[in-house]
């Protein structure tokens, strides 16, 4: 079991008690700033049933959405691998960068430019203010991880990402790897 503190660039991922929780239940979540202040992430795991062409008509791509938290659910959010083509992007580590200029990313979608594996959006955001983070980890309620997948972290399959996440912490967790996600069904 890990100790890490949360940090920038690290993972979260959501103990298995973590059950009735339709925003964190299985998730797995990038953490994109953490200060004093408090944290903010992005749930990597979280598929929405459509498309950012649905949101946005004048998008000509079919990219997939994702639930990034339950804040702000009604903003668009992404993270990228491409600062050269996204001015104004924010590095969170290891090469994965948040935001930049929007008229740039729907330019580069448009011309085909960028592709699923260098860029993944997010209606919302998980936030969490001053030690509250902290308290969830003392409850138990998250694993804080390296992130060891930063090169195929946009790249990870939504379906199995936690389950992954579970075996390779091993011990117990990989029981929970396949437990089904409502323990009742069991």
């Amino acid at each position: 079991m890990t100790t890490l503190k949360p940090a920038k660039g690290l993972l979260l991922i959501a103990e298995p008690a973590i059950t009735g929780d339709l925003s964190f239940n299985r998730s797995v979540v990038l953490i994109a700033d953490h200060t004093e202040n408090g944290s903010v992430g992005f749930i990597l795991n979280k598929q929405l049933d459509f498309t950012l062409k649905d949101l946005l008509p004048d998008i000509t791509g079919n990219f997939k959405v994702y639930n990034g938290g339950p804040v702000e659910q009604d903003n668009l959010y992404f993270i990228h691998k491409v600062p050269d083509l996204i001015p104004d992007s924010v590095e969170i580590a290891s090469g994965i960068y948040w935001g930049g200029n929007f008229e740039a990313v729907k330019g580069l979608i448009n011309e085909n430019l960028i592709s699923e594996n260098e860029i993944k959006f997010f209606l919302g955001y998980s936030g969490w203010e001053f030690d509250q983070l902290k308290q969830e980890l003392n409850a138990n309620s998250w694993i804080v991880t390296e992130n060891n997948d930063h090169k195929d972290i946009l790249n990870r399959k939504p379906r199995t990402f936690w389950k992954d996440k579970m075996m390779q912490l091993g011990g117990n967790y990989m029981i929970w790897s396949n437990a089904p996600e409502n323990p009742s069904y069991n």
